[in-house]
């Protein structure tokens, strides 16, 4: 998936950057309104995310520009600007989905794979994988048909790992997932939020992989 990332805070914008390459998605950052809005129409983008307080052109500008030239690429807004007046305007402009600073990581990959999942024409927000079933609009989650209670970073483990049946995640990636950019992480975190998981879904869905990371496991 290539994205085109358009933020003129360097300090949020290389985050923002080495977090989804990290994810595999093929990132180009700008920091200016116009230059954005060429590479949009001249180049080829999976997504758009666009800050709207950008130099010498601003996102609302770059969007009804792009809509103008029947750009229909899926365009996130990603601003401080929080007011309803500020999301209607980007809204009305063309926007697939407004995003406030500050907001943590997690939300930002999951509005990016629900924004992706609704281009390629799957509307439905549900995910299966084996027993374990998530809704994620409304960010619920069910193990054999029974709703299961987790807190906010215990669903965005599971979301991962069930986005990734079968595949070894390691302990740094499910860092960058849950805490981000964060920088105050105690030692034990990761082992913590699999052990809740364990108790509250199936003890046997995640397996440890010793000095690696976990897996869940797909049957």
């Amino acid at each position: 998936m290539r994205i085109l990332l358009v933020e003129d805070d360097e300090l949020l914008g290389g985050g923002i950057c080495k977090a989804l390459q990290r994810e595999a998605y093929t990132v180009e950052w700008l920091m200016d309104g116009k230059q954005a809005l060429s590479a949009a129409l001249n180049e080829e983008f999976d997504l758009v995310i666009l800050d709207l307080g950008l130099p010498s052109m601003n996102g609302v500008e770059v969007l009804t520009a792009l809509r103008r030239e029947k750009c229909g690429v899926p365009t996130l807004i990603l601003t401080a600007r929080d007011t309803v007046q500020d999301k209607v305007a980007g809204l009305d402009a063309g926007a697939d989905d407004y995003l406030v600073k500050p907001f943590e990581l997690m939300e930002l990959k999951a509005r990016i794979r629900a924004l992706s999942r609704r281009s390629l024409g799957q509307n439905t927000n549900i995910i299966e994988q084996g027993p374990i079933k998530l809704d994620t609009s409304s960010m619920e989650v069910w193990l054999d048909g029974v709703i299961v209670e987790l807190s906010r970073r215990e669903y965005a483990l599971i979301l991962e790992f069930v986005n990734h049946p079968g595949r070894i995640l390691t302990r740094q990636h499910l860092e960058d997932i849950i805490y981000g950019w964060e920088g105050d992480i105690s030692s034990n975190a990761i082992e913590v939020h699999i052990h809740n998981l364990r108790k509250k879904l199936d003890s046997r869905l995640i397996a440890t992989v010793r000095g690696i990371g976990y897996r869940l496991n797909e049957n």
